[in-house]
């Protein structure tokens, strides 16, 4: 049987934190669960909300043969914390980190903008950092969606925690809708391809 795999979408629990740049992540697994028809469904001693599904060639949620098993999942604990929930998660469903994709906010990428790599740093990203505190390696997948920088001098922690404005609420959904399909490609074509298709 092949390795499943584990898409985090990082994000603050509870409605206050919907719509914010920070919860772009969880934007995108919920759009995910939305095509494949799935609930998040509460898994407690994990700290998590998780679906499961499959990505294959003929989309996410259709059997084949070829499909992939897949773990959707949000966070259950705040984003300075998901790491614990991320390898609680991992560690029950078996997944090593090669077949972790996160997808994050990116505040070093303009609004529209998506990066896909394999491992790296933190870059500052608190949510980055206790992931990779907590499954000891950076060596995962992510999907870097861009939320822009602070305008002047805010803070960045009080940008990314503030909402998309209504000007940028079409850009941001057919982000989400882009980094969606960006997770289903490395699933099932593999990250290069992916890369060379959703890198912008």
């Amino acid at each position: 049987m092949s390795q499943p795999w584990l898409v985090v979408g990082l994000g603050n629990p509870g409605p206050t934190y919907d719509g914010t740049r920070h919860n772009v992540g969880a934007m995108v697994v919920d759009e995910l669960c939305r095509r494949a028809g799935e609930k998040l469904s509460s898994a407690r001693a994990q700290r998590a909300e998780t679906a499961r599904t499959r990505i294959g060639p003929a989309g996410i949620g259709v059997p084949s043969a070829q499909a992939e098993q897949v773990v959707l999942m949000r966070s259950r604990t705040y984003m300075n914390d998901s790491g614990i929930a991320v390898r609680k998660v991992a560690d029950f469903a078996h997944i090593r980190p090669d077949h972790v994709i996160v997808v994050h906010d990116e505040i070093d990428l303009d609004l529209g903008r998506m990066r896909l790599k394999l491992g790296g740093g933190d870059n500052g990203h608190n949510g980055l950092k206790s992931i990779r505190a907590h499954l000891r390696t950076g060596d995962f997948l992510r999907v870097r969606v861009g939320v822009g920088r602070p305008p002047g001098r805010q803070d960045a922690a009080d940008y990314v925690l503030g909402h998309f404005s209504s000007r940028e609420k079409p850009q941001v959904e057919l982000q989400v809708a882009l980094a969606a399909d960006a997770v289903e490609a490395i699933v099932s074509t593999g990250l290069e391809q992916a890369q060379n298709r959703f890198n912008s």
